[in-house]
């Protein structure tokens, strides 16, 4: 696990090696949750920060969970249109909307996050038999 808080001092210094390391360790993942406090209706400066620091296609093949948190469901889709689209613009696969805890709901956090995790491996497996079916019929045709 990555808290940035931990990395704040860095997060604005160019170029950084601390920085780059832990940029290339999550462009390295193959599943990453990206998750924030919301703020001002999206998520923290210091997540923004850090995402600026990938070029286009940066996350290209990592599957992207956009998770924020909050104290009531105010900003539920926070996570779905703040969130996932930079996510997508740096390449991640999101595999679908973003997932937003609500903070007194702590006493059910396991249950949310099965629900949400099925939900996001049932729409995995969709677009994994997609591509099977995709190259079947590619072999097929020639």
């Amino acid at each position: 696990m990555i808290d940035l808080v931990d990395h704040q001092a860095q997060i604005f210094s160019w170029p950084s090696e601390e920085l780059a390391a832990l940029n290339a360790l999550v462009a390295e993942s193959d599943l990453v949750v990206f998750a924030s406090p919301t703020y001002k209706a999206t998520y923290t400066g210091l997540l923004k920060a850090f995402l600026d620091r990938y070029p286009a296609n940066g996350l290209a093949g990592v599957v992207a969970i956009p998770v924020l948190t909050g104290a009531d469901l105010t900003h539920s889709m926070g996570p779905t249109h703040t969130l996932a689209p930079i996510l997508a613009e740096l390449g991640a696969i999101v595999p679908g909307r973003g997932f937003y805890f609500v903070s007194s709901q702590m006493d059910r956090l396991d249950e949310l996050v099965a629900t949400a995790a099925e939900d996001y491996r049932a729409n995995l497996s969709r677009v994994a038999s997609l591509a099977v079916s995709a190259s079947r019929s590619e072999g097929v045709a020639r």
